[in-house]
């Protein structure tokens, strides 16, 4: 049977009663197979003798000579110290609360040691040790050709308190020795020969029970192969169920290189006639990137349509799921808003989500500009809309009225209903959850004529945000993804400068250069204003500002710099005849509005704000991004704070100016950023040195749910799995 089905509990080997058995379930084992399955994190090689000389590179596992006993403390606090020796050295065992291996560790005995030694007091000591006697006496050269005794390979399990290493050992023994044999192979034989990997039996008894510490590794080489084919086999099969098709084995990088005159004519003639309309409006060309992803998106959107009306009665209909990667200002928008006009040539309706309120009213803005000629009903939708305007909206898009709506969350409220939604569009999808995906996908659920069956929209999901390939062959291994590299012409690359803190003012006499020649600039800060001058009045700013030294203005109580504060600061004693504001979360949605747009038609010249303008701020005269305080950002936010510069054909500037206390790490990702603007390069490195976590929202996402495999880790043989697996899927359509 396969490991799964051993669904006996626990409590029916012998040893386990209920005591036991609830610490085992403290660590998630219930069954039989759930302790088969609880695997070890780590081994210990005790087959390799390992002597006193090299306790700091290795744990110790040699044969000692008992040299010497003596106490040290008193009262309770009285502890026995062996000294030992072995042909390397000499060292000392500390046996706190070990007062009993006086008797059985005897002088003059020969000894086998296993423990951690470290240095302290000028002696190699280890309290944390495992001696036993193998002889009463001896001399240690007759032992340097035997063997240690218990010399094995031991595997090392995550505990919970009251649980010992050996107290799971002895039951994973007898599970071994009941059912272990039993347990059925997952993997196609084909393929077990073909990669070389054990099978499920031998593999988990080599995890469990090795001999030598190879047979482990090989063993959890074997199931990491088969967790990552799993994985790979479930996402083709849902891509199979959605699409039809198989995604592609690797994301699809969209280059200049690979268009030509035959591209060209594909992508003129999938345009739609509200397309064509768009292209002819646009004030500039688009680039290859935009043309070949346009294209692409054009094909699955017509393979779902055609599903949905000539689809067997029965037949499940296609759906597009795509996610389209492209660095800060690649021009993604704009192949969204190509995808939905297609969508609206057909009568259906497309709503674009944005996680905050200012990327949505940017989105609006553009579409209202861009798709003018296209003679097209939009709609902007959030939290905030007034009463009063939302009544005959909502009533619009439930009627059929509104063929693009854009907005925030709101976009899926209960109350929200969508008369033909087919197309849903999620700009920075990273900052969405699964869940909030599925709830506004669910808003286009419709039952479809003369099937018995039900569709959903198709899904374009946009990431400024680049996914490190390992990612996203995992957590978006479903997904078709496209990513564009190609930049508008006439960009020119963003070049950043660090600088410690205390030598701010040189950035901001590098900024007034930039201001007289006509520029403007951001200031970012990572806190809104510091909460212990929340009771301090305006009038005592001044005084507070004079009292601080350079490289401390603006800092509260905490020592970090908030917007609030520097606002102050810099319009009074830095940039006092220059028209500056300060924008953040807590801002009026119809203040910021005012405030953004006087900065982008350049009656404000600074803006001091907080991470809030990471998207949806768009300003060509914008050339100096500053961000203090830049270790406290994550790689990507620094990336996307970056990218608000250089939106045009100026020479812009990004200043990084770090705390003394910066870590190494922290060190290595500002060199990355000082050294790269791809956001590619970018996210791989900033995954090298986080891991898969937060780097671009998998935790929240719901996604990715591997047990011993590690996507970075094992990025070889997650590629191999994928191929191997969509093999396999190829090979069953094809019966």
């Amino acid at each position: 049977m396969k490991l799964r089905e051993i669904e006996t509990p626990i409590s029916t080997l012998s040893g386990i009663g209920p005591v036991k058995a609830k610490l085992f379930a403290n660590l998630g084992i219930y069954t039989i197979a759930d302790l088969l399955a609880y695997y070890p994190k780590d081994w210990e090689d005790r087959t390799q003798r390992i002597p006193l000389s090299q306790f700091r590179e290795h744990k110790v596992h040699t044969i000692a000579l008992v040299t010497g006993h003596s106490w040290f403390g008193y009262g309770r606090m009285k502890t026995l110290k062996i000294s030992i020796a072995d042909t390397s050295g000499r060292g000392e065992l500390v046996a706190f609360n070990r007062p009993f291996l006086e008797k059985s560790l005897t002088v003059g005995a020969i000894i086998a040691v296993t423990g951690q030694f470290s240095l302290r007091y000028n002696q190699i000591q280890s309290s944390s040790f495992e001696a036993e006697k193998i002889a009463d006496s001896g001399n240690l050269q007759d032992w340097q050709t035997k063997p240690v005794p218990g010399s094995q390979v031991i595997p090392l399990y995550p505990l919970t308190a009251g649980l010992a290493n050996s107290a799971i050992r002895q039951a994973v023994g007898k599970a071994l020795q009941e059912y272990g044999r039993g347990i059925e192979d997952e993997l196609p034989q084909e393929i077990l020969q073909r990669r070389e990997l054990m099978g499920k039996a031998r593999a988990i008894a080599n995890m469990h029970q090795p001999k030598q510490l190879s047979d482990a590794l090989q063993a959890r080489k074997s199931l990491i192969y088969e967790e990552l084919y799993n994985f790979q086999l479930a996402i083709g099969g849902r891509a199979l169920l959605h699409k039809g098709r198989l995604p592609e084995l690797e994301p699809v990088e969209i280059q200049e290189t690979n268009f030509g005159p035959e591209q060209e004519a594909e992508f003129l003639e999938s345009l739609s006639p509200r397309q064509e309309k768009l292209l002819a409006a646009l004030p500039f060309q688009l680039t290859p990137g935009q043309k070949l992803c346009i294209t692409d998106i054009n094909r699955d959107l017509d393979h779902c349509e055609k599903s949905r009306c000539i689809g067997e009665v029965g037949q499940q209909p296609f759906t597009m799921a795509r996610l389209v990667q492209g660095d800060v200002g690649s021009g993604k928008t704009l192949a969204a808003f190509f995808a939905c006009l297609r969508i609206v040539d057909w009568g259906g309706q497309c709503a674009l989500m944005a996680p905050t309120e200012l990327l949505a009213r940017q989105h609006a803005e553009n579409a209202a500009k861009m798709l003018d000629s296209a003679a097209v009903r939009l709609a902007y939708l959030t939290g905030n809309i007034k009463a009063a305007n939302r009544g005959p909206l909502l009533q619009a898009l439930a009627a059929g009225s509104i063929d693009i709506v854009i907005g925030t969350h709101a976009l899926f409220s209960k109350n929200i209903h969508y008369a033909n939604l087919h197309l849903v569009v999620i700009d920075e999808q990273h900052r969405f959850g699964v869940l909030q995906r599925n709830a506004i996908l669910e808003k286009g659920r419709q039952k479809l004529p003369q099937k018995e069956v039900y569709t959903v929209p198709s899904l374009l999901m946009l990431s400024a945000t680049p996914i490190p390939r390992t990612l996203a062959l995992t957590a978006f291994g479903d997904l078709d993804i496209s990513i564009i590299k190609t930049m508008p012409s006439g960009r020119l690359p963003i070049k950043t400068f660090l600088t410690r803190m205390g030598n701010e003012s040189n950035v901001y006499r590098y900024v007034q250069q930039e201001l007289e020649a006509g520029h403007q600039a951001y200031f970012v800060y990572p806190l809104i204003e510091d909460t212990s001058d929340q009771g301090e009045q305006a009038e005592d700013y001044a005084q507070k500002i004079e009292d601080k030294v350079q490289g401390d203005y603006g800092r509260g109580s905490s020592g970090i710099k908030s917007a609030e504060d520097m606002f102050h600061f810099l319009s009074t004693q830095v940039y006092p005849n220059v028209p500056i504001a300060v924008i953040h979360s807590r801002t009026e949605e119809a203040e910021q509005h005012r405030i953004l747009d006087e900065f982008r038609k350049g009656e404000i010249r600074i803006l001091v704000a907080t991470s809030v303008v990471e998207v949806g701020v768009d300003v060509a005269n914008a050339t100096c991004m500053v961000i203090e305080h830049a270790d406290l950002f994550g790689m990507a936010a620094l990336h996307q704070l970056r990218g608000r510069v250089g939106r045009g054909n100026l020479q812009s500037y990004c200043f990084l100016i770090y705390g003394k206390n910066i870590t190494e790490t922290g060190k290595e990702r500002m060199k990355v950023l000082r050294e790269t603007t791809d956001g590619f390069v970018i996210a791989e490195e900033d995954l090298k040195l986080r891991g898969p976590g937060e780097v671009t929202g998998i935790q929240q996402s719901g996604y990715l749910t591997l047990g011993l495999a590690d996507p970075i880790r094992d990025k070889e043989l997650l590629e191999l799995a994928r191929q191997d697996a969509f093999t396999q899927l190829t090979k069953k359509t094809q019966k």
